[in-house]
């Protein structure tokens, strides 16, 4: 682990956060590099680079992963792969972590004096935005190869029809893998993961069981506990130590209140700001400056707007009609939040998920109501416009506690508190 202390220097913090930016400034000025420095800083290939710096904590599980892949991957005679179970809530650097482990995993295995040495790899993730990320940082990074990443479904489809096991898949948001068969996207396996387990000898798998998306991706602790076992050896791992939450804690205890559908008066914090807007245009208006200042400032909205996959333009719209935003579109090739033409439209959770921005504007839905007698959040799960997140409900007691739980008290509070990125971060709502 030695070599990866010798960015540790003295006086760093002056160097890193005031001298480089000096240098880069004038560089720029005089026309030696293409793009300000915080231009640079808001690329998402930047944010999950394998090369960005690690702390010490990521910097032991990096040792742990390594170790734990080249050990199974040596002991590998079960039906069922070894599985690594690494947790952590949203903004601790688990992306950044694993972006940087399976670059050296594939390092490795180009190396002949490694264990790892001609192993065929795969990091997977079942999220399009994501997955644009990985491929795009394929392209800039020599060991690393654009077929090396892959979402899950076509992954299994593939080695089940060539009959083929694999080495290494590592997983990101793995909270977002099937629990379920889904024959609409050619998923006939009974959960994602177990199908990995069978198609490779290690499975590492990245997880946040409080940012599921959809029923059909129902996780929980009896499901992991229940795959460990299947698994010929497991370990798990935490990740604790925040790098997104500059927050004080009267701002986060604000948004963990309202993730409990309670309402606190409005936080202060001097170095984070926190508004709320009446309108969609002046909320829209204010992020659109904030963009033209710092970059990377956006609008994003709960599901609760008429959306279909037909090529369509859809709207988010103010109740009275007065103003409106396309929303929820996406390309197959750029990162929704990085196409310079989407300040002027909405993202939904899909677009979102898994990116910082600096300044974010977020619309309540008509599905996010108050109820002034009760003094509580209300959600009406019926106003719920992704129907295809509520399709997968067998086996599941209570369905409408569900939907709410996990579409609204879990994952639009967690997507808040992912965006506490900075000292700039702004968190703005349309009640």
């Amino acid at each position: 682990m030695a070599s990866d202390f010798t960015h540790n220097y003295y006086n760093k913090p002056y160097y890193d956060q005031q001298l480089f930016k000096e240098i880069w400034q004038k560089l720029y000025e005089q026309k030696l590099v293409d793009h300000e420095l915080h231009t640079i800083e808001n690329k998402d290939i930047f944010k999950l680079s394998p090369f960005k710096e690690l702390s010490l904590e990521q910097l032991e599980l990096k040792e742990k992963v390594l170790e734990f892949c080249e050990k199974q991957v040596q002991a590998a005679t079960s039906a069922y792969g070894s599985l690594l179970v690494i947790e952590g809530e949203a903004g601790v650097g688990k992306s950044v972590v694993l972006s940087s482990i399976f670059n050296t995993i594939q390092e490795r295995a180009e190396e002949a004096s490694s264990p790892l040495y001609n192993t065929e790899n795969y990091l997977v993730v079942n999220h399009e935005e994501m997955f644009k990320t990985y491929k795009g940082i394929a392209k800039q990074v020599k060991h690393l190869k654009g077929k090396n990443f892959a979402k899950p479904t076509p992954l299994v489809n593939t080695l089940q029809k060539e009959q083929k096991k694999v080495d290494i898949i590592f997983v990101d948001e793995a909270h977002l893998l099937l629990t379920k068969s889904d024959t609409y996207n050619n998923f006939r396996g009974d959960n994602h993961l177990e199908e990995l387990l069978k198609l490779a000898k290690v499975v590492v798998i990245i997880y946040d069981q409080n940012q599921v998306l959809k029923l059909k991706s129902l996780w929980g602790a009896a499901t992991v506990q229940q795959l460990k076992k299947l698994s010929a050896y497991n370990e798990e791992y935490q990740l604790t130590n925040q790098f997104r939450m500059q927050a004080n804690d009267e701002v986060i205890n604000w948004i963990n209140a309202f993730k409990r559908k309670q309402l606190l008066p409005l936080p202060h914090d001097e170095h984070y700001e926190f508004e709320v807007f009446e309108t969609l245009k002046a909320m829209h208006d204010k992020i659109k400056g904030q963009n033209e200042e710092y970059g990377l400032s956006r609008v994003v909205s709960t599901f609760d707007y008429l959306h279909k996959k037909d090529g369509g333009t859809y709207y988010v719209n103010e109740s009275n009609g007065e103003y409106k935003m396309p929303w929820n579109t996406t390309s197959t090739k750029y990162t929704w939040a990085e196409k310079p033409e989407t300040i002027h439209e909405a993202g939904s959770i899909y677009t979102i998920q898994g990116f910082d921005l600096n300044y974010v504007g977020v619309v309540l839905g008509p599905s996010v109501q108050y109820d002034a007698a009760k003094d509580e959040i209300v959600i009406d799960t019926s106003k719920y416009m992704d129907k295809g997140a509520y399709t997968g409900t067998e086996g599941i007691a209570n369905v409408n506690e569900a939907k709410e739980k996990r579409f609204y008290v879990k994952c639009w509070g967690e997507i808040f508190i992912k965006q506490i990125s900075s000292h700039m971060t702004t968190q703005i709502f349309i009640l």
